[in-house]
């Protein structure tokens, strides 16, 4: 059976040219970074030229690339951390309602521990209205928080717009820039925002590494204390072969983004008119265009149940998602969804496709007829078939 990788937004294989510069790291530069003998040594320069790439990669130094485990890791140690420090003098949090969980759980979490949260609407396209954000940011708020490109709906916010705004009003701006690291350009030095959060596995990268980039001079307290590592900022021995993974991932999309940005937008939109144009009932989730991820397609159908779609793809070999995959299990409708404006029989029968690297024409042209036939399957036996009213 053909096999067709269409959850790219979930995570990515790792490319093989990041396998290769990994591998060394496994077996012969085994070093711990924290050893004075040369073994930890190796380590150690292995580490902060990682770093050093990392940082050129967003045009900022290497004193301000923290690596973690994750970008759930880096979301929460911006969130804890910068409340540690601040939550004195400043306790108001702004988010918005589409962030991806982890930033919203933490927010949340610090919501119950006497923090003031506010988690601000975003239109049909799933924009945050930068009227509203100025009119949210009070003389206690401490950080905004809001998500570059979107994990769901492929929406991406304009972040220089928004930390132009935070830095007017003396305000710590952080973004999860998760999805957008390595497909769009990122300039810290020109966008005016304080805490990037990014992660190896969304960029061809192997899992179990993130980053976060803390702009000098803010200061955020550790989740985790030990050793030291990271500059005091996240202490456990450094996981070289991943962050030389990661660092690896980072120079190939330096050199192939602009090229592959195209590329995947072709597919992005040969996949979302092919859908609707094929078949009845379909609506597009998030924006057109520009202001759209490249790899992003999220379609709402009518009368179907998403989880029975994606059984029925995986079936013919094809791999999707109805959403976040941190979140695929749970029964509720997505929130970034429902934040959107669509209720939740159209929520639960919306299918997230994303392409990638190693997607090509001929899988999006197997892909459609088989969506297609599989919507048609579905709707005839569903109790909310299509065209029926109950």
């Amino acid at each position: 059976m053909r096999q067709i990788y269409l959850d790219y937004a979930a995570t990515t294989p790792v490319d093989p040219r990041v396998v290769k510069a990994m591998l060394p790291y496994f077996t012969k530069k085994y070093g711990n970074s924290m050893s004075l003998h040369s073994f930890g040594q190796e380590a150690a320069g292995a580490l902060e030229e990682s770093r050093r790439i990392v940082a050129d990669f967003i045009h900022a130094t290497p004193e301000e690339i923290i690596f973690t485990s994750s970008a759930t890791e880096s979301n929460n140690l911006v969130m804890k951390g910068l409340a540690s420090v601040y939550g004195k003098k400043k306790n108001h949090i702004i988010i918005s309602k589409i962030e991806h969980d982890c930033v919203l759980e933490s927010a949340r979490y610090l919501a119950g521990q006497g923090f003031t949260l506010t988690e601000l609407p975003v239109d049909s396209m799933g924009f945050v209205n930068l009227g509203e954000l100025e009119k949210a940011i009070t003389d206690n708020t401490l950080v905004v928080s809001i998500i570059h490109g979107n994990n769901e709906i492929g929406t991406i916010q304009d972040i220089g717009a928004i930390g132009a705004i935070c830095r007017k009003h003396n305000v710590l701006f952080h973004t999860d820039a998760s999805q957008s690291f390595g497909k769009v350009e990122i300039n810290v030095s020109k966008i005016p925002v304080d805490l990037l959060t990014a992660s190896s596995h969304k960029i061809y990268g192997p899992k179990g590494v993130g980053m976060l980039y803390v702009r000098k001079g803010v200061i955020i307290d550790p989740l985790l204390h030990g050793g030291g590592h990271e500059w005091g900022k996240r202490s456990s021995t450094s996981n070289i072969a991943g962050i030389v993974g990661f660092a690896k991932a980072c120079e190939i999309c330096q050199t192939e983004m602009k090229t592959e940005h195209k590329r995947l937008t072709v597919l992005r939109d040969m996949l979302i008119n092919g859908i609707l144009k094929t078949i009845k009932g379909t609506h597009l989730n998030g924006p057109h265009g520009d202001k759209r991820l490249s790899n992003n397609a999220n379609i709402s159908f009518q009368s179907i149940e998403g989880e029975s779609l994606i059984l029925e793809l995986d079936f013919h070999g094809i791999a999707g998602s109805t959403g976040s995959a941190c979140s695929s299990k749970n029964l509720q409708p997505s929130h970034v969804l429902t934040a959107i404006g669509l209720n939740h029989q159209e929520a639960h029968g919306s299918l997230r496709l994303s392409v990638g690297r190693f997607t090509t024409k001929e899988d999006i042209a197997y892909t459609i007829p088989v969506l297609s036939k599989a919507v048609s399957k579905l709707r005839e036996i569903s109790p909310l078939s299509y065209g029926r009213t109950l």
